[in-house]
């Protein structure tokens, strides 16, 4: 089964390209991994410091793996130089356009 997150990220004021950034080099990594099926960034209209990041993996045993990876380990570690605090994590359930 599928897993979904939607995960809201808040820099430090004027910090928000420092996400940009990071993003841009971790991507690359996090999408050749196994079970990676999407891995996007997205900015908060109107708030440069804001972020949402939506991910889908194609199981939780890759998500496990995703989180334990060491560019993970490394980027959780940067991360706190610049985000305001940790981010806010939700797994979702199905699209309720699957649902009948």
């Amino acid at each position: 089964m599928q897993i979904h997150l939607l995960i809201l990220i808040q820099t430090l004021p004027g910090r928000g390209q420092d996400q940009i950034d990071a993003f841009t080099q971790l991507a690359p990594l996090v999408r050749a991994e196994p079970g990676c099926i999407q891995y996007d960034l997205h900015p908060v209209q109107g708030d440069p410091d804001r972020f949402a990041l939506l991910e889908r993996w194609a199981s939780r045993e890759a998500l496990d793996a995703h989180d334990r990876s060491p560019h993970m380990t490394a980027a959780d570690t940067a991360n706190a130089s610049f985000r305001a605090g940790p981010a806010e994590v939700f797994e979702l359930g199905p699209s309720l356009a699957d649902v009948r």
